[in-house]
């Protein structure tokens, strides 16, 4: 199925597992619940595509385009979503723990209640994303952007946070306790 043309294409529930979809075209798809765990996806257009709680395990989808995507509740752990362009996707609850998401883009992305837990973000622009009570605990922040993000609530340490350049919280949506936990100075006005 490399590079074949699928746009629209309704493939929910279908068994994806370990299928070739470089450069494939799934833009405005839908794939939910479908198994893609293992899948080989570089390049791959899927804007707007549905992959409401689909099996993303394990895939390799360096370099795809995805904004705008619906992955709510997918499943994405230890997947490759490096160079990814994530930007309005809403991943609202999804699990990305151990992901590499090196280098992506996540502006203005939906991760509120995602799982983020050891997963490699260094160099990832989340510019103006919700990440309200996502699960960072041992992830891989460096050079991370986060101006204008929504951090309330999420589950991380100022261990976490040891390698984000203060610049790149600018203007960040915080609660008390959370830039507590995180060691982030509040001004009070």
């Amino acid at each position: 199925m490399c590079g074949a043309y699928l746009r629209k294409a309704d493939l929910s529930r279908a068994n994806l597992s370990k299928a070739n979809l470089i450069g494939t075209n799934l833009n405005l798809a839908n794939l939910s619940n479908a198994n893609l765990s293992n899948v080989y996806a570089c390049r791959a257009l899927m804007r707007g595509t549905n992959l409401v709680e689909a099996n993303l395990s394990g895939a390799n989808l360096s370099g795809a385009f995805l904004s705008r995507a619906y992955l709510f509740h997918a499943y994405l752990n230890k997947a490759d979503l490096s160079k990814v362009d994530l930007s309005k996707a809403n991943l609202s609850g999804a699990d990305l723990s151990g992901a590499d998401l090196s280098k992506a883009n996540l502006r203005k992305a939906i991760l509120q209640g995602a799982n983020l837990s050891e997963a490699y973000l260094r160099a990832a622009d989340c510019t103006g994303a919700n990440l309200q009570s996502a699960r960072l605990t041992g992830a891989m922040l460096t050079n991370c952007i986060f101006i204008d993000a929504d951090l309330q609530k999420i589950l991380a340490t100022s261990r976490e946070f040891a390698e984000v350049d203060i610049n790149a919280l600018h203007n960040i949506l915080i609660d008390s306790y959370t830039a507590q936990q995180l060691g982030i100075f509040m001004a009070r006005y």
